[in-house]
């Protein structure tokens, strides 16, 4: 299996920035896209960002469009989500997420979850 694990998450203000990490060790790490979604109290998890396995392609939420930035770093196992211009709308526990289909765009759930890690923007 594919094991995730998040960190980076914390309290920041308006307008700050964060980045959140996460590791993956298991198999073909580098063959799966990755991504990351995220969790509002009284709401339902959302996609945030996804990257395909070359890191070629990406896609965003239109919420978080110019403010995030999802990398990855294949020999290290590593995915990254840089958060810029936080808002308080931005609260919410991230979830580093892995799929191993090629249609990871649009599957519903991904396979492989991590336990999350709380974002809170103050006003």
């Amino acid at each position: 299996q594919v094991q995730l694990v998040e960190s980076g998450g914390g309290l920041v203000q308006a307008g700050g920035s964060l980045r959140l990490s996460c590791v993956a060790s298991g198999r073909t790490f580098s063959s799966y896209a990755m991504g990351w979604f995220r969790q509002a109290p009284g709401k339902e998890r959302e996609f945030v960002t996804g990257i395909s396995w070359s890191g070629i392609l990406t896609y965003y939420a239109d919420s978080v469009k110019g403010r995030f930035t999802i990398s990855r770093d294949n020999v290290q196992n590593m995915v990254y989500l840089q958060m810029n211009s936080l808002k308080p709308e931005d609260t919410a526990v991230y979830y580093c997420a892995s799929d191993p289909s090629q249609y990871w765009r649009t599957k519903n759930p991904w396979d492989y979850w991590g336990q999350g890690t709380q974002v809170t923007v103050s006003s």
